[in-house]
């Protein structure tokens, strides 16, 4: 028997905090197939809804700054901002973005950001982001995204392993993880086999890495409806936002 992943619940209409005094995180998903923005509170909760726009295509850096900054005018005050990027990042600059544009490698986003926003920028790769608002950070967790590609991020005791790029090793037949489990497998095998795909991805992850817990998310995890092991969770997308509060763990919280 099946067992088909939990329907995201609707977000409840959240409340401006009132009574937490410290900065106010602006959190920037970008994605390939959208760029999602969400003003957080000192405590790291959302001070309103997600917003959202399509990725612009052909994303390049130029392209999605403009887009970003349509996106974030209408939100509210901020005093820093983090940045969940599809690829490597090293020291705010992107290495790779497989499935943004060519003209991403070397680009200094945190750089752009800054300039745009006049705000503090932080940036780390968008599966390491989506992991810190679910993890536990105990032993080894394990984080994949489903989306326009596969995402991958590793964590012993709650510390992030930067720049696992599991989606471009190879699988299977020469091709790679992505290749199985992206948003172009999806729409060119189908629900039922792409589910396959994914179970077969996880039941190879196992005994490689032997993790406690493996969290799923991205906007595709909402399709699966495999029988899911036991130390697999699906987690909501807007993880990805959320996690952005814990790029700033190391500053005071106080302004």
């Amino acid at each position: 028997m099946s067992q088909k992943a939990p329907q995201p619940s609707p977000r409840k209409k959240t409340v401006r905090e009132t009574h937490a005094t410290g900065p106010r995180t602006l959190a920037i998903d970008i994605g390939g197939s959208g760029l999602k923005a969400l003003v957080l509170g000192p405590e790291g909760t959302a001070l309103d809804e997600r917003r959202r726009v399509k990725t612009p295509k052909p994303a390049t850096p130029k392209a999605v700054l403009r887009a970003l900054e349509k996106l974030i005018k209408p939100l509210g005050a901020f005093e820093r901002v983090s940045v969940g990027f599809p690829g490597v990042v090293e020291e705010g600059v992107t290495k790779s973005a497989h499935n943004l544009h060519p003209d991403w490698t070397g680009f200094n986003l945190a750089e752009a950001l800054h300039q745009l926003t006049k705000r503090p920028v932080r940036v780390l790769n968008d599966a390491g982001v989506q992991g810190f608002g679910v993890i536990e950070g105990k032993g080894l967790e394990m984080v994949l995204t489903l989306g326009t590609g596969m995402g991958c991020a590793l964590y012993i005791d709650g510390k992030y392993v930067p720049n696992l790029e599991l989606a471009h090793h190879p699988f299977h037949g020469g091709k790679t993880y992505e290749d199985y489990v992206g948003q172009a497998a999806l729409e060119r095998v189908g629900k039922k086999k792409w589910n396959k795909h994914v179970e077969r991805v996880l039941q190879q992850i196992q005994p490689i890495w032997n993790p406690r817990q493996i969290y799923v998310g991205g906007g595709n995890a909402r399709l699966l409806d495999i029988k899911l092991p036991p130390n697999v969770k699906i987690t909501e997308n807007i993880a990805g936002l959320l996690g952005g509060f814990a790029l700033w763990k190391d500053e005071p919280r106080q302004r």
